[in-house]
């Protein structure tokens, strides 16, 4: 006899070269974070959902914030599919904008191309491919016709890639959502229930220009800035002896990751810029980081006569800590996870930071899982020729499908 998973997944099969086409669709349109215009791929999404029949609800986030946040435009969109009386509502988020696809790519990086099994393209995997996997698995599940409570809500969102304030977390303060779990975007091979925090920062180190003939009448900030960067990278040394209890998080460290000053090469740099970004394992307090990483600055700045630093907080992203209320959640992907792919898909922690925290300090248990990889490394995220093992994305579905069954029946 056949079961009611295995009609899911037929479904799915049957399906599957449509749930294709509509990543590629996906993947056509540009959401490079900066300059970060991401209204237009929500009105294409907003389109394409309603030809499956799932009206989008459209919430732009007015200009001044969008603008104050570093980007041009944010439309995040919610589907709302309610079924029976009761039961829970769960959302399934994934992020659709993206850094810029950067150079050395051998594929076209919106062209959605597919090569040897694999779909090509910025966002591919990381989190475009989840709009698919989301969307198919919900249609699946209503084409089942089996009596459901609660209900499920799509949240598509455009601000992950600086730290999603505008995206879930607009949604969440403006009281447009509550749902009682949440389901980010993430790869296929395990269930990721906890993520280190982000604490970025910009230091800009303020000296006095000069002509490079006559060096002595200024004060060069460049200098200055290097006895910071030597006192900040040798605090990277002594994060390597900080050690996470958490499965798939090792140690903090810290990435300067943009440098820009002077204005010639014959001038004595006046001003210099430091961006920083600190992970902070989920053990770490945000407030005793930021506060150490301010001394570390300021101590550096003052062994270097003449200079003054001014230092900003530009982003603070807790860590994602486990809920106890994720268990059903958990056990459902893992369950169905290791039926589909056959193997184990244990819990772990990432090293990276997601907006799927916002969702759990709001007190609603989150976690991620998604169509990709076993690691970000080779799903080429950020980098050049990002891909999908489309097979991932065909089995990923069905985990996330054969969930919904459970937490909603």
């Amino acid at each position: 006899m056949t079961t009611t998973y295995e009609r899911l997944d037929a479904w799915i099969d049957a399906h599957f070269d449509e749930e294709v086409r509509f990543l590629q669709e996906m993947v056509r349109v540009p959401t490079d974070t900066p300059p970060g215009n991401n209204a237009p791929h929500a009105e294409r999404t907003a389109q394409l959902l309603a030809g499956f029949g799932f009206e989008a609800e459209k919430h732009a986030v007015p200009a001044e914030e969008v603008k104050a946040g570093g980007l041009e435009s944010i439309t995040n969109l919610i589907v709302r599919r309610r079924y029976g009386d009761g039961g829970r509502t769960v959302a399934l988020n994934a992020h659709g904008d993206v850094v810029p696809p950067g150079e050395g790519w051998t594929h076209d990086p919106y062209g959605g191309e597919i090569d040897d099994g694999k779909l090509y393209g910025r966002a591919a995997a990381v989190s475009k491919s989840d709009f698919a996997t989301f969307t198919f698995a919900v249609r699946s599940l209503e084409a089942l016709g089996a009596p459901l409570k609660g209900g499920v809500e799509l949240h598509f969102t455009y601000d992950e890639e600086f730290g999603g304030e505008l995206g879930p977390g607009w949604l969440l303060r403006n009281g447009l959502t509550k749902p009682d779990l949440a389901l980010a975007a993430g790869f296929s091979y395990q269930v990721v229930t906890a993520h280190n925090g982000c604490l970025q920062m910009e230091v800009t180190v303020h000296g006095k220009m000069a002509h490079a003939a006559i060096p002595d009448t200024g004060v060069d900030a460049l200098q200055g800035a290097v006895v910071i960067l030597n006192a900040l990278y040798a605090q990277n040394q002594l994060y390597k002896q900080v050690k996470s209890g958490v499965p798939g998080i090792n140690h903090p460290y810290l990435n300067v990751g943009r440098i820009e000053g002077g204005t010639n090469t014959n001038v004595v740099p006046g001003k210099v810029l430091l961006k920083l970004d600190r992970r902070m394992i989920p053990e770490e307090d945000p407030t005793q980081v930021e506060a150490d990483i301010r001394r570390v600055i300021e101590e550096a700045a003052g062994s270097f006569p003449g200079i003054r630093v001014e230092i900003k907080r530009i982003l603070l992203a807790r860590a994602l800590q486990p809920l106890p209320g994720n268990a059903p959640l958990v056990q459902a992907l893992q369950r169905h996870g290791g039926e589909v792919f056959g193997e184990e898909i244990p819990t772990s922690g990432t090293p990276l930071y997601t907006d799927v925290r916002l969702y759990s300090e709001q007190g609603i248990p989150a976690v991620i899982y998604g169509a990709g990889p076993r690691s970000v490394l080779e799903s080429h995220a950020k980098r050049n020729d990002e891909r999908l093992e489309l097979e991932d994305l065909r089995r990923a579905t069905k985990v996330v499908a054969r969930s919904l069954l459970d937490l909603l029946s």
